[in-house]
């Protein structure tokens, strides 16, 4: 399965499930609702539900395959 990184404005690394494509779409529809609206990825590495603040991910890109 394709995985996605994501750089959070504190400076934390994500990895989470899920093509650039997708996981881009899913942080542009929480960006699109109320403030606070959470994006739900999964992290790779423990398929762990992970709610990502959309307003905190400063650079989207693709993960290790």
């Amino acid at each position: 399965m394709p995985t996605t990184r994501l750089l959070l404005v504190t400076g934390a690394q994500l990895e989470v499930e899920g093509s650039i494509e997708d996981v881009a779409k899913e942080l542009e529809n929480a960006a699109r609702n109320s403030a606070g609206t959470l994006a739900w990825l999964t992290e790779a590495a423990n398929r762990q539900a992970l709610g990502v603040n959309a307003a905190r991910v400063v650079t989207v890109r693709p993960g290790e395959e």
